[in-house]
């Protein structure tokens, strides 16, 4: 029952994407203009100049003069086939820029999860547990805190008080010695001496949410009859809270996994640029800037499947830990 319910999830996905790639393009023609007319533009701007033949012969060469349709089924009908078509302004295959990329920041972006998830949940307890102690109002202070700051701004703050406290500029993802060296141990280690600025950064973004989401679910189910009857039977309080309450409340923390998912890419795209991250972020801005348009709908696509991922992970996540879902 649990595997027919994940194949029709799975198969329920290629349609959606289908009609999100065809927003993705939409949204990336939108601006006035095209690559090439950005690209004219920055000549200008230096005193250089091209001729209009030439402007026609590239435009001919990459496809700009054709109807949105048939630019459209270009694109997507190589993309099925895998190929995500060459950028402009790179002037190589679209997938090699986003691969060489796409490890770095999954890397982020899952280390950035596990360590909001890790805090947010044994506080968010806490909270419920313990609501209007010193503990309580301390933790929703911070949370709120670290809501309202800009995460560019907690970035520059962590920056200026390593090198002022410390001594060390802790910008980018690797020392000088690990720059373009071989993976390893040693290189692993000293990308996460660097990595959890990033994490904590990222982390405080989503941090606040979840500890409200999981506070007040666990606040409405430790009013419930069950739990009242529980205690009534002798149950140990934090063997009742654990086995019960905190599994159901745990709902609603689960399914918003595919909301957080391509949010820490794009929410942490001038972050990535204030620390020098080589992720995906800072890519995918310099190619919406410069309507680099292959570049820009291939990492939106990636953006897009990693909520699909997310969602499908989060729901067949609530099937296991719930009985009530229906697989129907």
């Amino acid at each position: 029952m649990l595997l027919s319910y994940i194949v029709r999830r799975v198969l329920w996905t290629i349609p959606f994407l289908f009609a999100v790639s065809v927003v993705v393009f939409a949204l990336i023609q939108a601006p006035p203009g095209d690559y090439l007319t950005t690209f004219v533009a920055k000549l200008a701007e230096s005193d250089e100049s091209i001729d209009q033949a030439t402007i026609e012969v590239l435009r001919e060469r990459y496809g700009l003069n054709e109807p949105f349709l048939v630019q459209y089924w270009k694109w997507i009908s190589n993309l099925v086939q895998g190929d995500f078509g060459q950028s402009f302004e790179w002037n190589q295959p679209v997938w090699e820029l986003i691969a060489s990329r796409i490890p770095l920041t999954i890397t982020l972006m899952l280390s950035t999860f596990v360590f909001a998830w890790g805090v947010a949940l044994p506080i968010g307890i806490y909270s419920a547990v313990r609501k209007y102690s010193i503990g309580d109002y301390f933790f929703t202070t911070i949370g709120f805190i670290g809501l309202a700051m800009p995460n560019f701004l907690l970035a520059l703050v962590m920056l200026y008080i390593g090198v002022k406290v410390w001594g060390v500029h802790m910008g980018g993802l690797f020392s000088d010695e690990f720059e373009g060296a071989p993976w390893s141990v040693a290189k692993v280690i000293d990308m996460y001496s660097h990595m959890w600025i990033g994490i904590i950064v990222l982390g405080t973004a989503i941090l606040a949410s979840l500890i409200r989401i999981m506070r007040a679910n666990l606040l409405d189910e430790l009013s419930k009859p069950y739990v009242t009857t529980a205690r009534a039977k002798g149950m140990s309080e934090w063997r009742l809270i654990l086995k019960y309450p905190v599994r159901i409340a745990l709902n609603p923390f689960i399914s918003i996994i595919g909301l957080y998912f391509p949010a820490l890419i794009s929410g942490a795209v001038v972050t990535a640029v204030v620390l020098g991250y080589p992720t995906l972020g800072p890519l995918m801005l310099q190619s919406l800037l410069a309507q680099d348009m292959y570049l820009a709908g291939g990492i939106l696509m990636i953006l897009c499947g990693l909520t699909v991922f997310g969602m499908l992970i989060s729901d067949i996540l609530l099937a296991i830990l719930d009985p009530r879902v229906r697989y129907e």
